[in-house]
């Protein structure tokens, strides 16, 4: 029976110091990089919490408006609440999208030349 040895862990000394860390965070690479993830997920998230309970509150005190019916037996209130659901979606795919190409390869320089790779 063979036996795998296990890929070699990193020691203590391979780790970035507490010291290490802090001159990174108080860098302005790292503060670009919380920068394009504010800018992008703060405004996004106020938006959607903003039609969420535009929705809540439409629901609960414009009944006849919600009632209105678009086609056939589909009303005002099926199409916003199926658009809530659309909303998250698109939101999220738009967020991997803006991940990918501003935050990943920020993220990846950060990483490796605290890894000492750079």
């Amino acid at each position: 029976m063979a036996t795998e040895t296990p890929p070699p862990s990193k020691t203590q000394a391979q780790l970035p110091s507490t010291e290490e860390f802090v001159t990174v965070q108080e860098s302005a690479e790292f503060g670009e990089l919380r920068r394009s993830h504010r800018s992008f997920a703060f405004p996004l998230t106020i938006g959607f919490i903003a039609w969420y309970l535009l929705y809540v509150l439409l629901s609960n005190y414009a009944d006849d408006f919600m009632g209105t019916q678009v086609v056939g037996n589909v009303n005002v209130a099926l199409v916003l609440g199926l658009a809530q659901f659309l909303t998250t979606f698109l939101i999220a795919w738009w967020y991997s999208r803006h991940a990918a190409a501003e935050l990943d390869p920020k993220a990846e320089a950060i990483k490796t030349r605290m890894e000492g790779g750079a």
